[in-house]
């Protein structure tokens, strides 16, 4: 859809907004015979808008009247809906209908059919990975944080049309699925056949290291995940760990809620985040003084995302841990998502966030307190060990300094 149908899109859906609650506030007022006596200011509002929408009024009126072929009225309310957040030019902002709406919701419950990668609307007009979900088909297959998906099935996808493309790469477990993703450092693109699976998410898994140093990997924030944490990090302890790693990386975020309630288990008495709209009203998350009695670190890197990064901000602005990786991804804008009574939903950016240092991060993500990087060799070929992993090693090599081994 161009920029100029979404914003007349936009525009008509207003009109007949407000058409329709004229009516039905007006109607009841005064009857007399087939004439309705409205109040003077009522008046007035209507005559602003026939006089505003009068010209995207006849133009839909044409269309219908003169299209070539009969014009598909529940396909165009929807294309005037979708047009409504389009023309916001803001690849979070979407409407979604009934069945993308369904799946969006099923998937922050941690079940769907589907490969496990999440993805996001790249700047550079294609559907970009954020990352793979840990032990699932996309992160088997070798998909990568920064991947392009170009194609879809041999069909071309772009960012603009981002939730047609997840559409088209979900699909019932059992059936495959064919991408050509673009990887920077590539010359030419190159295919992955990925057969779908029931995605059942365990978010969070726990073990202990060498030296009792407990360690949590964390892969996204959904429902459970704050009380899945809770329980292993309480496990970890009757086991008289030392000291915790906290491993973020490849996690693309999730629900805020989430992020909270596992960051109130860190900082002690801390602001953890602050939202800011656009008149510059905030809101304040705050943890309520519980912390851990042992030093711990985050691991993070490019495909920590949005609520990943809102904790991993928090710690280092309040130098309650350490950071190691590399720089995140950059997602620092707070979406709201509320369902239609029709079933359908939407997705619309209504704040941004700040770190409790007052940091914007989007487009720019966090740099750690040390940078360590991985080999790319490693990163592709997927299943590190231990010993590898030089961003794990460093963080107990920081912890044992803590620790005084």
């Amino acid at each position: 859809m161009s920029k100029k149908n979404a914003v007349i899109g936009a525009i008509i859906l207003v009109m007949i907004t407000s058409m329709v609650t004229f009516t039905v506030t007006n109607i009841v007022t005064l009857t007399v015979g087939n004439k309705v006596v409205i109040s003077k200011s009522d008046f007035e509002y209507y005559r602003d808008i026939q006089k505003t929408y009068s010209k995207v009024l006849a133009l839909k009126n044409f269309i219908e009247e003169n299209y070539y072929k009969p014009v598909d009225t529940e396909k165009m309310e929807d294309g005037i809906i979708r047009g409504l957040f389009a023309s916001l030019e803001d690849p979070y902002s979407v409407y979604m209908d009934n069945k993308e709406f369904d799946d969006f919701m099923v998937h922050t419950k941690g079940t769907y059919g589907g490969i496990g990668v999440i993805m996001t609307p790249g700047e550079d007009g294609f559907v970009t990975v954020v990352s793979p979900i840990e032990d699932t088909p996309g992160e088997r297959a070798g998909l990568i944080s920064g991947d392009k998906i170009i194609k879809v099935d041999g069909k071309d996808v772009t960012a603009e049309k981002l939730d047609e493309a997840v559409a088209m790469i979900k699909g019932d477990p059992g059936t495959n699925v064919e991408l050509t993703v673009f990887r920077a450092g590539r010359e030419e693109p190159f295919a992955v056949k990925i057969r779908r699976e029931e995605i059942r998410l365990k978010t969070v898994k726990s073990r202990v290291l060498e030296n009792n140093i407990g360690y949590i990997r964390i892969t996204m924030f959904d429902e459970q995940t704050a009380d899945d944490f809770k329980t292993q990090l309480n496990q970890l302890k009757k086991q008289n760990i030392t000291g915790l790693v906290v491993d973020l990386r490849n996690n693309p975020g999730g629900l805020l809620s989430e992020c909270v309630k596992i960051a109130d288990e860190l900082l002690g008495k801390q602001v953890i985040v602050y939202t800011e709209d656009r008149a510059g009203k905030r809101e304040y998350e705050r943890s309520n003084g519980k912390m851990v009695g042992f030093p711990y670190v985050l691991l993070v890197n490019k495909g920590s995302a949005s609520a990943s990064e809102i904790l991993a901000g928090a710690v280092k602005d309040t130098e309650s841990g350490t950071l190691i990786g590399t720089t995140t991804f950059g997602k620092g804008l707070v979406q709201r998502v509320k369902p239609l009574e029709d079933g359908t939903g939407f997705k619309l950016t209504t704040s941004q966030y700040f770190t409790p240092n007052g940091i914007n991060i989007h487009g720019k993500g966090i740099e750690p307190n040390i940078v360590v990087e991985l080999p790319e060799e490693l990163i592709e070929r997927g299943n590190i060990t231990d010993e590898e992993d030089l961003q794990l090693q460093k963080g107990l090599e920081v912890l044992k300094q803590k620790i005084g081994l």
